[in-house]
């Protein structure tokens, strides 16, 4: 058995912390926020690595994950359908997935309101240093501290985030608001809106209470939308002047932006979109950002999740790349040791992985970043139905 430290509570790091306490291991986690994290309603597109990756962490797979849907369908800004792909996918959500995930650690491995400072190694183990004088021990660290990782940036500063020049305004509406032609017509699908220099995704996703019964879910979309660093300064700065660069939590959107978000989706996106974007309550706002690490292991010390690599959303991978990464770093810990072997064997088997990740999400986003480049990029809706967010594992169906 190994003391293992898993410096991030979200999803992937819950996913590492289940799956290796599983295995035998005495695992702590260490989390900044004092209480459970907020998802902000956001979709998540399942695959067949991610199922394998929670059925390790002890969580019963049923029809309670998510909603299935069986097609993909391009709507025109008269709602027209104008592409549409046969294609089965389970549509779950942050929430869902993270509530079985904590339900399913016992609640003496979560430390809260811990933030991590610095990480010291020794020979044979390696020490966290914690804000407020909190220190922790163990053989191994596994960073899955997100985006900003606090490891990352001891060990590897020149790592940031880069931003791709463009962002995604995300929301959940509640299906029962809807009108009669938005549920029949795309509700039920995975939805795509193609307006000229702009992408619209959405799929049905549980509602309140995790609920997937008719009538009670909600359609959870992402409309990407270029802005060049001015725009990306204004947009996250509050009704109240005051900035938040860093990231700016749904209830501090300006609400002229949202207006004015809001208006632009009357005019360029399908009526049925534009519908459920107006009956959003809380439209929220996620700059897209890249992150490609060089390096992944440090002595005991590994990056996992979006400490490792961030992928823009539309490959769908993020949560599903972090259980890779977690069963990986399980099964090397099996193999080796909980030491810098399994450190380094994990990173000769997760570093290019990710960096393909990223490199495929970084194509696929290319159409959002030539815009006011001068350069064309041609863009085709079936294309678009055919390689967004699909399961590389699983065939598509044409």
């Amino acid at each position: 058995m190994a003391r293992i430290l898993v410096v991030g509570g979200s999803l992937g790091g819950l996913l590492a912390a289940n799956i290796l306490l599983r295995e035998g291991h005495a695992v702590q986690v260490i989390e900044k926020s004092a209480t459970a994290l907020d998802g902000r309603g956001a979709g998540i597109v399942t695959h067949a690595a991610l199922f394998d990756g929670l059925q390790r962490a002890g969580v019963t797979l049923d029809a309670s994950l998510g909603v299935e849907v069986t097609a993909r369908v391009a709507l025109d800004h008269a709602g027209k359908v104008v592409s549409r792909l046969p294609l089965t996918q389970v549509l779950s959500s942050w929430s869902r997935l993270y509530q079985l995930l904590r339900e399913a650690l016992p609640p003496d491995c979560m430390h809260w309101g811990t933030a991590a400072a610095s990480v010291v190694e020794t020979a044979d183990g390696v020490t966290l240093h914690c804000d407020g004088g909190r220190i922790f021990s163990a053989d191994l660290l596994v960073a899955s501290d997100g985006l900003r990782s606090v490891v990352r940036s001891q060990f590897a500063p020149a790592v940031v985030p880069c931003y791709a020049g463009y962002v995604g305004w995300r929301g959940v509406c509640d299906e029962a608001v809807l009108s009669r032609s938005t549920l029949d017509t795309v509700f039920d699908c995975f939805g795509f809106g193609l307006p000229a220099g702009e992408q619209l995704i959405g799929y049905p996703v549980a509602g309140a209470g995790n609920a997937t019964v008719r009538g009670k879910r909600r359609f959870n979309f992402v409309w990407y939308r270029p802005a060049d660093e001015a725009a990306l300064a204004r947009l996250l700065t509050d009704a109240d002047g005051v900035e938040h660069p860093l990231g700016i939590s749904p209830n501090r959107v300006s609400w002229r932006e949202i207006a004015d978000m809001r208006s632009a989706a009357r005019a360029l996106l399908a009526p049925q979109f534009a519908e459920i974007i107006e009956k959003t309550a809380q439209p929220f706002l996620q700059p897209i950002y890249d992150v490609c690490s060089s390096r992944i292991a440090f002595g005991r010390v590994v990056l996992m999740g979006d400490a490792a690599f961030v992928a823009r959303p539309h490959v769908g991978m993020g949560v599903t790349k972090a259980a890779d990464d977690a069963m990986a770093l399980a099964d090397c810990i099996a193999t080796h040791g909980a030491g810098t072997a399994a450190a380094l064997a994990y990173a000769s088997c997760r570093l290019e992985a990710g960096r393909a990740v990223v490199e495929r999400a970084r194509r696929l986003g290319r159409y959002m970043q030539s815009q006011g480049s001068g350069e064309v990029v041609q863009r085709d809706a079936a294309e678009v139905l055919r390689e967004t967010a699909i399961d590389l594992g699983q065939p598509v169906l044409h």
